[in-house]
């Protein structure tokens, strides 16, 4: 993989202060002979796994009692409790930019000597290190489960028509103008919802992108003018293939207009399969890695961490909640997990692939995986509607005008990260 820099151990991103400065540790309490322990997870829809998993967990255990809770807007409860220092034990979240936040603020204990880290896929435990803002020793979370985005399909049409799964770029802009030709609309978009802009552009970006794109910005030895220009020409390239105004139809909309046969493919993540198959459950769907290079051993596949377990620093009863994560990463519990969500294990082993996943499965078992890039983004730069607002400007000089504004406004959110990240690597350099 010409471009890729996967293995790389540490990507610096966003700074961002949480306003929390000590730690008292998370005692469990014992309630009749038995360790408690709590593990907050930010998925309310995953209330139904937790629950059984928890039970299994109880049924199995004399000396430790588990409680799991999946409250709703849990990250802002998990912040609340953690400026109050009313920790749990343990923590399900995403892997994305709160748990870089909360890693800088020394929040989470290194389990490095945890045997099950060692089980973690190599591409999984890279992203999590890329979440550092500055490399740091240790290992602060367990990989879970993960989720993958590039493109749904129609597989009832593919399969009718003989329209055969696109490799590169050119054939997957061939495979367009044949559906094109055929009468049908080639893909769906539905960017009212402006998240939605960020599906294409992460699938596209990890195949034209390094992985460590961010932070090489921030060490000012790059661009994004430089690194995002080609993921910029595609995306708009791509309108071309879409439903005329997809600025006028809601991520609900794209997803019932799929669901309901109004195009062939419809690039979105993984997450969106429920959701159309509540439209239409008979629907057979795939779902394929984005072809963004020209040479296919040049694709990665987009996918991120969905759900990571971090232990808060200091905690004490540190064996009952090891044993804990230990069950949680069982590979029958972790198959509990994955028949009720659907994903992809982040544990190295033989698990089964929702078969909407089966056209990524090379991808998944070769470790051809690279996280989203928008899980480095600062929220407060807005980037799905940075591009939102590139793609419905009409003018020549459109891409210019969105990378420039990429690179300055990188700049002004993210001043006291650069600078940090500078800094740790000029004393790298001066202690050589």
């Amino acid at each position: 993989m010409s471009k890729r820099k996967i293995a790389r151990r540490w990507t610096a991103m966003v700074f961002m202060a949480v306003g929390i400065t000590g730690l008292a540790g998370c005692a469990g309490s014992e309630t009749e002979g038995k360790v408690e322990v709590e593990l907050v997870s930010y998925k309310p829809e995953a209330v139904e796994a937790f629950e059984k998993i928890q039970d299994r967990f109880n049924e199995t255990h004399q000396d430790i009692h588990l409680t799991i809770d999946s409250p709703n807007e849990a990250m802002t409860i998990l912040k609340t409790r953690f400026i109050r220092e009313d920790y749990p034990q343990i923590v399900g979240i995403g892997g994305d930019i709160n748990y870089s936040n909360f890693l800088d603020a020394d929040l989470f204990l290194d389990i490095s000597d945890l045997e099950e880290v060692t089980s973690v896929k190599q591409s999984y435990q890279d992203m999590s290190k890329e979440l550092e803002f500055v490399p740091r020793e240790g290992v602060y979370c367990l990989p879970y489960a993960a989720n993958a985005a590039g493109i749904l399909y129609n597989k009832d049409l593919f399969e009718k028509q003989g329209w055969e799964v696109p490799e590169t770029w050119n054939d997957f802009v061939s495979l367009c103008k044949e559906i094109e030709a055929e009468g049908m609309l080639p893909l769906y978009f539905g960017y009212k919802d402006t998240w939605t802009c960020l599906a294409p552009w992460n699938a596209l970006a990890v195949g034209l992108s390094d992985s460590d794109t961010c932070n090489e910005v921030n060490l000012g030895n790059t661009t994004f003018s430089e690194e995002y220009r080609e993921v910029a020409d595609k995306m708009r390239e791509l309108l071309s293939f879409g439903e005329p105004n997809p600025y006028a139809y809601s991520y609900n909309d794209a997803c019932t207009a799929f669901a309901r046969g109004e195009s062939a493919m419809y690039p979105i993540g993984s997450y969106a399969i429920p959701q159309i198959l509540s439209v239409n459950p008979d629907l057979n769907i795939g779902s394929f890695p984005f072809p963004a290079n020209e040479n296919e051993a040049d694709n990665v596949l987009n996918s991120g961490i969905d759900l990571q377990f971090c232990v808060m620093k200091d905690c004490e009863n540190k064996e009952a909640v090891y044993e804990v994560l230990r069950f949680l990463y069982e590979d029958e519990t972790i198959q509990v997990y994955l028949d009720n969500q659907g994903g992809i294990a982040c544990k190295e082993g033989d698990f089964d692939i929702p078969g909407e996943l089966l056209d990524m499965k090379n991808y998944i078992e070769g470790d051809r995986m690279a996280d989203f890039q928008d899980h480095h983004y600062p929220s407060e730069m807005s980037v799905d509607a940075m591009i939102q607002t590139f793609l419905l400007n009409e003018s020549d000089n459109a891409a210019d005008i969105f990378l420039a504004q990429f690179d300055s406004d990188w700049k002004r959110y993210n001043r006291d990260l650069i600078r940090k990240v500078q800094q740790y690597q000029k004393e790298r350099e001066d202690g050589k």
